[in-house]
């Protein structure tokens, strides 16, 4: 289920929103993120969510993250809107969230809620509202090498036909959301600051891992 009527610019975006810290979590502008939230404070943050405007900031904590229960946080994150929920019948919530715009913080608030929120800005991500932003700028020739490689180092079965079909943008944050790369890496393909530079940051850090000759990891499905 994609976003009804995805949001025009910044304006129509909240400046106010809550964040859901998560280690190698990576959403993007109109990418589909799948989440299994059972933490108390999270499921609060989500029934809030729901009563709202169904959106919710993805972000990672860093490295040195310091206190688990309040970790520090990358500066960078990315707001989502929730388009599919389903309870589980054993205290979860199994949602999709699709990506609407990256942003950074600005400052995190003092809440009164179990789950943190932050006063996030656009404005240094407003290409993220437009479809297809710098489509034609992509290497997508190179993309699809670097995909077929890591695909048969690690005998992955890829569906070509499917890909041959999907435009740049969704190709390349696709690949990026799925890609078994690390927090710094996948931190790196959030901040690129355009689609065409995440092309290059994904090609590399592929081209890095495969150097490396790492055996099988995760797939990318």
């Amino acid at each position: 289920m994609g976003i009804n009527h995805p949001p025009a610019g910044a304006d129509a975006v909240p400046s106010v929103i809550p964040v859901f810290p998560l280690v190698s979590a990576l959403l993007l502008p109109r990418g589909e993120l799948p989440l299994n939230v059972f933490e108390t404070r999270y499921l609060t943050m989500i029934d809030d969510a729901l009563k709202a405007d169904r959106i919710i900031g993805m972000i990672q904590p860093r490295g040195d993250a310091g206190d688990d229960e309040n970790p520090i946080l990358h500066s960078v994150g990315c707001a989502g809107r929730i388009t599919q929920i389903a309870e589980t019948g054993d205290g979860r919530y199994m949602l999709t969230l699709t990506g609407l715009a990256r942003f950074r913080i600005v400052e995190e608030l003092v809440a009164m809620t179990p789950y943190r929120q932050c006063v996030v800005s656009y404005d240094e991500f407003a290409t993220d509202f437009d479809v297809h932003t710098g489509e034609s700028e992509v290497d997508r020739a190179g993309v699809l090498r670097a995909l077929r490689e890591f695909a048969d180092a690690n005998r992955l079965k890829i569906d070509w036909k499917g890909i041959e079909q999907t435009p740049n943008e969704a190709l390349v944050n696709a690949l990026a959301m799925m890609s078994p790369f690390g927090p710094d890496e996948k931190q790196a393909l959030l901040e690129a600051s355009t689609l065409r530079t995440r092309a290059e940051v994904l090609v590399a850090i592929t081209e890095i891992e495969l150097a490396r000759g790492h055996g099988p990891i995760s797939s990318l499905q």
